[in-house]
């Protein structure tokens, strides 16, 4: 499996698709483009589409999750935590494979 996520990340995920009302039919859609201020960049989104031929699929907490097999190379051992503090709040990745990240925690050099 290329990312884990925690219960508390799955929760904020189901809720905000909750509150988008969106359907059963979508996923988190977790993956990595070229961009930001170390090279790459984290993508976060809910997506109903699935290409068998590029993407794998899991079922964390409840809530399905697909990965392109690129991002994968890059995600692999990754865990995707949900932060809530008084200065600031939202996801966070873990990520073994960044070499270095800048300060805004959104995008890594691998």
């Amino acid at each position: 499996m290329s990312i884990t996520l925690t219960e508390r990340a799955a929760k904020a995920v189901k809720d905000t698709f909750s509150a988008q009302k969106l359907g059963e039919e979508f996923r988190l859609r977790v993956g990595v483009t070229a961009g930001g201020c170390s090279g790459f960049s984290y993508e976060l989104r809910p997506d109903s589409e699935i290409d068998a031929e590029k993407d794998s699929e899991y079922e964390q907490h409840g809530l399905k999750i697909v990965v392109n097999r690129k991002s994968a190379l890059f995600l692999d051992g990754a865990v995707l935590d949900y932060y809530e503090g008084i200065e600031k709040q939202g996801f966070r990745f873990e990520n073994p494979n960044a070499v270095k990240s800048c300060g805004c925690g959104s995008s890594f050099q691998a």
